[in-house]
């Protein structure tokens, strides 16, 4: 993939951006949170440090999906009143870019489909609604209002003013999967599969003791 450089208007540091469109970044030497404006780059505050978690994942990862290769460019942390997952930033080699859900040993990959999310009440979600998104069918299982913890790496939006978020997850009979976000004013919509660790292939994951 093509990088990008810049320089830190916090610290003057070199960035460089794995992923060409991105629009949010961390500053790995000052940790200011830098935001682009097409050719432009703002300092908007500074990143809060993560809490450590057991995830194999981390920035510069790498992997497949669907035959295609990706690279883990950023990742946001969300804390719900169960716990805790990972979200994490992937960029593919054609330059198109997804997620990739990291939750108590699930994984699964999604992609944002624009202008596709219904326009619903969120107070009138319940448990069991149907909804069908490009031909599937898909159940309501669970609502969750999450909270954002932080950031790394380097994201396709600002993650300024996410707290308190509600989430709609929906799943299909077959691993396929949906999410509305209702995290900005017009919900959008992720469609994805869950698949097996192995099957992403993953390659410069972290290490643990007894691996």
């Amino acid at each position: 993939m093509t990088q990008r450089a810049a320089e830190c208007p916090g610290c003057g540091a070199p960035l460089r951006f794995a992923w060409s469109s991105a629009v949010q970044t961390a500053c790995p030497y000052c940790h200011a949170i830098i935001v682009r404006h097409d050719l432009d780059l703002e300092r908007v505050g500074e990143v809060a440090d993560l809490p450590p978690d057991a995830s194999p994942i981390q920035i510069g990862t790498e992997g497949q999906f669907d035959s295609k290769g990706f690279l883990v460019v950023g990742r946001i942390r969300y804390a719900w009143a169960q716990g805790n997952w990972n979200e994490w930033h992937i960029a593919f080699n054609d330059g198109t870019n997804g997620w990739l859900a990291d939750a108590q040993l699930t994984y699964a990959v999604s992609f944002l489909r624009p202008n596709e999310a219904p326009a619903v009440d969120p107070n009138a979600l319940r448990a069991g609604q149907v909804f069908n998104f490009e031909n599937r069918s898909y159940v309501l299982t669970t609502l969750t209002t999450a909270s954002y913890v932080g950031f790394e790496g380097e994201l396709p939006f600002t993650t300024a003013g996410r707290q308190d978020m509600l989430f709609a997850d929906l799943r299909t009979e077959d691993a396929h999967f949906a999410t509305l976000d209702f995290s900005d004013p017009q919900p959008v919509l992720y469609l994805g599969r869950e698949l097996p660790y192995e099957e992403l292939k993953l390659k410069n994951v972290r290490l643990f003791e007894g691996w």
